[in-house]
């Protein structure tokens, strides 16, 4: 029998108009003890580094906070971008994180800046090499040899080494996918960057995907913007305000946040034309839009990015999720991704 499509929250701890950081913050705090009170599995950071307005430029320091405020829910970096740290420092910072909260800690590893702009300015504000993507794949290595079990004497040591930090790839391209796979790592792909290239990254996955110690079968979440209302209509209107910020951000060009104001096109398309992975309505739509992804994308888990300006229908959204999601069956998972 199957068990409850697991769901989970993709946080950017954005400030609203008139917010401090303080409010920012203590607004994801509030969130992640909304979620977990809500049966989500995980609630993952993003990692942004001179983003006016986005407050969650040093996850792993936000990790600790709210894996202390709350008590079984999994918190986890969607993700740490690795070309941004030492893999040495990744591993003691989680290392440490899954000694102090065991079982309860995820690392997703992404090979971005978290940054707008070139790269190299960036790269330039951390002390990094500007050849830093370049060397993504050695620094993953080592990085997973640092959290695994010591193997030799003379070995890097590591605070917690061995314990149990599930480490996933993250990523919005085939090349990403294809590492997780031949690497045997989870895999979460973010629909939310780049839908257009959803089913490839899967596929290629899939195809590439080799037993590990880690999984023995593929593993895949995948992301979902989904704002759930009372009716369409009221769902409909809550994406009409962020509805250019989408677009631009599903395109790929400059992105402003979804506390900026925009000005809504006189003349929209539908969520089905130029959001393609988008869920947007009432309990009855979300529901026949989740299961729909979950049936085109064979996913194992669901994260949900929603990025509605107030609060309160915010919270509404994930309580809808919440409980659609509940009365979704997915096969039991085979996996040790916790």
């Amino acid at each position: 029998m199957g068990a409850p499509l697991p769901i989970s929250v993709l946080d950017f701890s954005p400030m609203r108009d008139g917010e401090t950081v303080s409010d920012s913050l203590r607004r994801t705090v509030e969130l992640a003890q909304l979620a977990e009170s809500l049966d989500y599995r995980r609630f993952w950071f993003t990692e942004h580094h001179n983003v006016p307005r986005l407050t969650n430029a040093a996850p792993a320091v936000l990790l600790a906070h709210i894996a202390s405020v709350t008590r079984l829910i999994r918190v986890g970096s969607g993700g740490v971008m690795l070309p941004n740290h030492s893999p040495l420092v990744v591993a003691e910072q989680f290392g440490t994180l899954a000694g102090l909260h065991p079982r309860r800690i995820d690392l997703g590893i992404g090979r971005a800046t978290g940054g707008p702009g070139a790269d190299s300015e960036i790269f330039r504000m951390l002390r990094k090499p500007p050849d830093a993507r370049d060397r993504f794949k050695c620094d993953l290595d080592e990085l997973l040899a640092l959290l695994g079990e010591r193997q030799a004497d003379d070995a890097a040591y590591v605070p917690a080494r061995g314990l149990d930090v599930p480490v996933w790839l993250l990523g919005s391209s085939t090349s990403s996918a294809a590492l997780a796979g031949t690497l045997g790592l989870p895999f979460s792909y973010a629909s939310h960057i780049a839908p257009d290239d959803l089913q490839v990254a899967l596929h290629t996955y899939r195809k590439n995907f080799r037993a590990s110690r880690t999984l023995q079968r593929d593993y895949t979440m995948v992301s979902a913007f989904i704002i759930a209302a009372e009716t369409d209509t009221q769902a409909q209107d809550l994406l009409a305000s962020i509805r250019p910020i989408l677009m631009q951000w599903f395109r790929k060009t400059s992105v402003p946040l979804a506390t900026d104001k925009v000005t809504t096109p006189t003349a929209a398309a539908t969520p089905e034309q130029d959001l393609p992975y988008a869920i947007v309505g009432s309990p009855e739509t979300v529901r026949s839009g989740i299961e729909a992804m979950v049936r085109k994308t064979l996913a194992d888990e669901l994260m949900v990015v929603t990025l509605i300006r107030d609060p309160a229908a915010a919270r509404r959204s994930y309580e809808i999720v919440a409980r659609i999601c509940r009365n979704i069956t997915r096969e039991p998972a085979r996996s040790t991704t916790g």
